[in-house]
C-alpha cells in the first residue's frame, strides 16, 4: 500500500453475514412483506452486533439520522459507522478511531449490464482503465463499492452524478485513497470474500507522511 502507513491504533471492524441466514427467505409472505420483513432483521442483526461491542443494549429507537439520513448513535458520538446489504450478503463496518466510515457490498454472481452502466457512473479516468484491462469484472465491483461507500461516508449518499468521482482504483491493488473537492480525502480498502466485493472508506487526510491506513478485523458470520 504505497503513499499509506500504519496506524496502530486504529481500527475498523468488518462484520460479514449471508443475508439469509439473518432474514430467511419465506415464500408466503408477499414481497413487500418480506423486504419489510427482511429490514427489520437487518436492523435486528446490526443492533445485536453494536450491543455486544458496546455491552450496552442497543435499539432502533436509539438511532438518528443526518441531514442527509445517514444513522448515528447520539449517545456514542466516537462511534463511527454504516452498514449495506446486496441480495446475499451484508455488511456492518464501524469504528471508534476513525470518522466518516462507509462501506458497500455487492455479490460477485450478480447480474449486471456492465458497460452500460459504465458509460453512465464511470469517471473518464476510470473508464479508460477498464478498457485497458479489458473490462474486468473485478474492476468494475471495486469501482462500484468504492464510490458508494466513499458517498456513504461521506454522508452525502448518492447525491452527486458518480462520474464526478473518480476513486482511483487499480485493478491490482487491494486499497487506495481519492480526493473530490465537494467531499474531500477518503482511503478506502477492498476485500474479495466468500462471492461479494466488499469495500470500506474512511475519511482521511493529506500529509507529506502518507495516509493512514487502520486495521481491519473482520468478523464473519
Amino acid at each position: 500500500m504505497h503513499g499509506m502507513r500504519a496506524h496502530m491504533s486504529a481500527q475498523i471492524i468488518l462484520e460479514l453475514a449471508r443475508l439469509a441466514q439473518i432474514a430467511p427467505q419465506q415464500p408466503a409472505l408477499e414481497r413487500k412483506a418480506y423486504i419489510q420483513q427482511q429490514k427489520q432483521a437487518i436492523y435486528a442483526f446490526r443492533n445485536q452486533r453494536l450491543s455486544a461491542y458496546l455491552n450496552a443494549p442497543i435499539c432502533s429507537e436509539d438511532f438518528d439520522r443526518t441531514a442527509y439520513g445517514k444513522p448515528f448513535l447520539p449517545a456514542y458520538p466516537q462511534l463511527a459507522l454504516n452498514h449495506s446489504h446486496s441480495r446475499q450478503h451484508y455488511a456492518l463496518a464501524y469504528s471508534e478511531q476513525l470518522q466518516d466510515v462507509g462501506v458497500d457490498v455487492e455479490d460477485l454472481d450478480r447480474k449486471v449490464r456492465f458497460e452500460s452502466l459504465a458509460r453512465h457512473m464511470f469517471h473518464p479516468a476510470e473508464w479508460e482503465l477498464w478498457q485497458a484491462y479489458g473490462q474486468e469484472t473485478d474492476y468494475w465491483f471495486k469501482v462500484w463499492t468504492t464510490k458508494e461507500a466513499v458517498l456513504k461516508a461521506s454522508g452525502l449518499g448518492i447525491r452527486m452524478s458518480l462520474n464526478q468521482l473518480n476513486s482511483g482504483v487499480h485493478p491490482h491493488q487491494q486499497g487506495g485513497f481519492c480526493h473530490h473537492e465537494g467531499l474531500g480525502t477518503f482511503a478506502y480498502q477492498h476485500l474479495k470474500i466468500g462471492g461479494c466485493m466488499l469495500t470500506v472508506a474512511w475519511r482521511s487526510e493529506r500529509s507529506c507522511k502518507g495516509f493512514q491506513f487502520p486495521k481491519l478485523q473482520l468478523i464473519r458470520h
